[in-house]
Order: structure tokens, then sequence, then C-alpha cells
């Protein structure tokens, strides 16, 4: 097992993967310490108690439709004593590389923290027999005020060995080449603003990056240049483009993932909320690309400001004994 932190060279890496990892909220509320910096939240009036009903609901859906399209899909319940509401949204603290690395993430606020359980992590990992071989922990940089919360933070083009992320409170630049330095990544970033000028707070809600297709936001780059050099990277390296509309940005249709379906093909998973959103020729260019696994989750959307993608933590480690 070599150090953590340690380079290493880098090996070929799909881009989609088969296996995922989903968390089942044992609470779901509308963040206090998130609202600041995450527009797509919103505090509901329903009680506690039934917005962790609909959630879970809307949870047990979505693990039957990506089961459904072929995605293999483990369970972990949310630790019921750490009052963790942003528990469903995993991929913000740990991300998995086909190498058998496990990189730990700084988060920004106090109770996101307590979500971060990587004994719990490598228990499953146990008996699922996925091999963890190394841990990237980042966490140290909240020490310094300097946040990078996954993939939610970073977009990556695994194949091509490209990280990009839109800079903001919660997406650090020192954070994110120290990400790049430790998996032999080149980070290609940027700034965006939302429709009411803020900054967008995390790059997976305005892009998307497929084998094929690539989904983004030009509209809310900040910079012209930027937008363009993104786009001829996606393009050079053989994405075809799908350039989404501010307004449909609001309705988290950028926040979707690439899966491989198996024997079925490409899957993309996607809430009914942002399909829906979509124009028929839009959709009609996702499905020559993949097939869309819908998910349920408006409540989840609503009040915990994420989408499916922010649901799904990919597992790309090896499997014991391969």
């Amino acid at each position: 097992m070599k150090p953590a932190g340690l380079r290493v060279a880098a090996i070929p890496e799909r881009q989609c993967t088969d296996t995922v990892l989903l968390v089942r909220p044992a609470s779901f509320y509308a963040n206090p310490e998130t609202l600041a910096s995450n527009a797509f939240q919103s505090v509901g009036s329903e009680s506690r108690a039934a917005t962790l009903a609909a959630a879970q609901r809307e949870f047990d859906g979505a693990v039957q439709a990506l089961g459904d399209a072929g995605v293999q899909v483990a369970v972990l319940a949310a630790d019921a004593t750490a009052d963790t509401p942003d528990a469903v949204f995993p991929n913000n603290w740990f991300s998995t590389h086909e190498d058998g690395t496990l990189v730990l993430y700084p988060m920004a606020t106090e109770n996101r923290r307590r979500e971060r359980q990587p004994q719990r992590l490598t228990e499953l990992a146990r008996t699922e027999g996925w091999r963890i071989q190394r841990t990237v922990d980042l966490t140290h940089f909240e020490q310094q005020g300097e946040y990078l919360e996954g993939t939610g933070s970073l977009v990556l083009d695994r194949t091509h060995r490209i990280a990009y992320a839109t800079l903001s409170a919660r997406t650090s630049a020192t954070a994110l080449n120290a990400f790049c330095r430790a998996l032999d990544y080149r980070a290609i970033s940027f700034r965006s603003r939302d429709q009411r000028g803020q900054p967008v707070y995390h790059t997976n809600v305005l892009m998307s990056v497929g084998p094929t297709l690539a989904i983004l936001c030009t509209a809310l780059f900040a910079r012209t240049a930027d937008a363009r050099a993104v786009s001829d990277q996606l393009q050079g390296d053989g994405k075809q483009l799908l350039d989404l509309s501010s307004e449909q940005i609001g309705e988290l249709a950028g926040n979707v993932l690439f899966l491989d379906g198996g024997r079925a093909g490409p899957v993309v998973a996607v809430s009914t909320r942002a399909w829906q959103a979509l124009s028929a020729a839009q959709r009609q260019l996702v499905e020559l690309h993949a097939r869309p696994a819908l998910c349920s989750i408006d409540t989840i959307e609503r009040c915990g400001g994420g989408g499916i993608r922010c649901m799904i933590a990919e597992v790309f480690l090896p499997r014991q004994g391969a």
C-alpha cells in the first residue's frame, strides 16, 4: 500500500462505472448551514418528519430506477445519531478511483463534515469486495478555510484526466491543485455566476461529462474566453456538446450523471424535473448517447438543493482478487 497523498503514475480510467453507492437519509431538512451559498435550496412548510418520509420514498425510488437501468447499487444507511441533513449527498465527501485510491475532501460547513465517516466506507468496501489501496486525505485544508467538496466541486473527465472546476467559496484553487497533484490530473478552472449574479457553488450543477456527450451551460461562465476554452477542450476530446440555458440549470438539468448500464448500454441518471426542463430536441440528443434513468426526487431537490448526480457516489475501486 502506498503512503497517503503520494503521487502515483496515472493509469487509464473508464469515464463511467457500473457500480454506485447511495446513502439513505436518517434525517433530512433544508440545511441552515448551506442555505447562504446554495441557491437551489428552499425551506418548506412541511414538518421535518414529513420531509424525511418524502425524501426516503424518493431515495428508494431512485435506487429502484438505477437498478432497473442495469446499474449496481450499494446502499449505506446514514448515521442516525449524527444529525446530518445532507448525508443523502455522499459524493461531496469522497471519491474513488480505478487504481484503488480513496480521496477524502474538505467540507465547508461543520454539520456536513459529520457525514465523513471513512471507517464505515471501509467496512462496506470489505463487505462488497472493493479494494482500497491508498487514501488521499485533503481534509486538512479545512483548517486553512480552503474547501473542495468532492465531485460536486469537481467534474472529472477520467479518461483524459481533466478536473473541471468552477471556483467558489466551496471550491478552492489551492485544494483543487492538491487533488490534481496527488492523482495526476490537469485542472481547468473558471468562474461562473447564477441568474442572481452569485457564484455557482458547485461545478456539477452546470456541467456533466459523459463518454461521448458533455452537458454544460456556457451562459453562466463569467468570462466568454473561459466558456470557449472549456467547450473547445470538450469537443477536442471527442464530446458532442449540449449547451443548456441558465433557466434549465435552475431546474437542475445540468446535474446528471452518465453511468454504465452493463449489457443494456450507457445510462444517464436524471431527475424527472430536470428531464422535463429539456426540449424535445435536447432529449433526443441525450438519448442518442444514453438511456435516461428517471428519478423523481422533488423534495430532495427542493429542500436539499442537490439533484440526482449529487446523490450518487461512483465506485471505481478494483475488486478483491482482480
